[in-house]
């Protein structure tokens, strides 16, 4: 991420125009696919780590994920009503990505053996 990824003009209060509403939309999101690719690299160590494919989708871990993000939401702001759904989707995808990890890994190692 470069500098000018992270330089903010604004705040949502000092914002003018859409222009500057759109300047700092884009600069989160470019902030934002950083953040989730490298979330998305820990599917890739937890595909490597887990033991079996059947630990793969765990709902106890995505109850907890949902707690936190439920009190880091409240903490700053955050509509349940925004977080829930993205969060449910990104870890829906993120599994689904997880599965596909680990069944690649599992195909190279039977290969190779």
């Amino acid at each position: 991420m470069t500098k000018l990824d992270q330089e903010r003009r604004n705040t949502s209060a000092t914002c003018q125009t859409m222009a500057d509403v759109r300047y700092e939309i884009d600069r989160l999101d470019r902030i934002l696919v950083a953040l989730i690719a490298e979330r998305q690299s820990y599917m890739d160590a937890a595909a490597r780590i887990k033991g079996h494919r059947g630990l793969v989708r765990d709902e106890a871990r995505i109850a907890d994920v949902l707690a936190k993000v439920e009190a880091s939401a409240g903490q700053h702001g955050l509509s349940m009503a925004i977080a829930e759904p993205v969060w449910r989707t990104m870890m829906d995808r993120c599994i689904a990505y997880e599965f596909k990890a680990f069944d690649a890994r599992s195909l190279a190692e039977t290969s190779s053996t």
